[in-house]
């Protein structure tokens, strides 16, 4: 397997050059709420990996796959669980669309929080720095 990121994107692809969905519903599902934390925190580490593999030492010794296998150990997820949901998820456009949503808003508002954050005057003292 190549990467986490390959993979989503071969899913999606795949599962909308079908214009008749016949992806069975898996044994085990992940969960909506639970496709939305795992999909955000695979994006955070893939970007967090592509953002500082060069800079950083420690990254360089880790492969991106790595990243993806560290979330859905986070998640006490088996791979092929979450491989098998992600198509049957990516089947129903409309679910999958909803999901994503709720994925890029999460990650916005992140991103928001962040960039807030850097914005707040600190104070130390009698003086207030920009």
């Amino acid at each position: 397997m190549k990467t986490g990121n390959s993979i989503l994107i071969l899913l999606l692809l795949t599962a909308l050059a079908c214009s008749d969905p016949v992806v069975q519903k898996p044994a085990k599902l992940v969960s909506r709420d639970d496709m939305i934390d795992m999909l955000t925190d695979i994006h955070l580490s893939e970007s967090i990996f592509q953002s500082k593999r060069y800079t950083t030492e420690e990254l360089s010794r880790f492969k991106e796959s790595d990243f993806y296998y560290s979330v859905l150990k986070k998640h006490k997820v088996a791979d092929s669980t979450f491989e098998k949901s992600l198509i049957y998820y990516s089947s129903k456009p409309k679910e999958f669309e909803k999901i994503y949503t709720r994925v890029l808003n999460r990650l916005t508002q992140m991103q928001q929080k962040l960039t807030d954050k850097e914005q707040s005057p600190v104070d130390i003292g009698n003086k207030t720095i920009q």
